[in-house]
């Protein structure tokens, strides 16, 4: 590939993770409805209309190897096998992607899966004791290796200002997604 070929090996391990991109939820068009392509989400207590934006990003160099555009209310963990090039040996994914190894379509993939835990797995543990401190120590450890994943989504939302899609349907603003990380 490209950036192989430049000695920008993909060979280690890829992080995975989505963000939202929201959509007008707007009606004032011809047709008088919303993007039907676009669904909404609830992330939190609040509830987001748009597409998601999941990537597979290079752990040591940080770089976007496989983007994939979905609507909103896709889960994360449907769509890890677009995200890996097949080369890798390890994955790093935050809760999302909880249960991603024991989906058929990873059997018999020789991955080490570092997804990180739900919050809820270790909050009903004493603050005070020795599991809860070494819990706690793992999971920060993880999502340091995770923080790589963040930064290509804050250079399209912050610096390319792409909060908001710009066109109806996934098609269109998926090819623009994938312009915009291979910037």
């Amino acid at each position: 590939g490209y950036l192989g070929d430049r000695g920008l090996s993909l060979r280690q391990g890829t992080i995975v993770d989505a963000t939202l991109i929201n959509a007008p939820s707007s009606t004032k068009n011809k047709d008088g409805k919303r993007d039907p392509e676009m669904h909404q989400t609830k992330k939190g207590n609040q509830y987001y209309f748009g597409m998601k934006a999941h990537i597979g990003a290079d752990d040591e160099s940080g770089l976007v190897h496989s983007v994939v555009g979905t609507a909103a209310n896709v889960a994360d963990v449907t769509q890890v096998d677009k995200l890996l090039h097949g080369d890798e040996n390890v994955v790093c994914a935050d809760a999302g992607y909880t249960g991603g190894e024991k989906r058929p379509e990873h059997e018999g993939r020789e991955v080490i899966w570092q997804v990180a835990a739900r919050r809820s797995t270790y909050k009903k543990l004493d603050k005070r004791s020795v599991l809860y401190k070494a819990k706690r120590k793992i999971e920060k450890a993880k999502a340091q290796v995770r923080a790589k994943v963040e930064h290509p989504f804050r250079v399209i939302k912050r610096q390319f200002g792409y909060t908001k899609v710009r066109f109806r349907g996934l098609a269109k603003n998926t090819a623009q997604l994938v312009t915009l990380f291979a910037l």
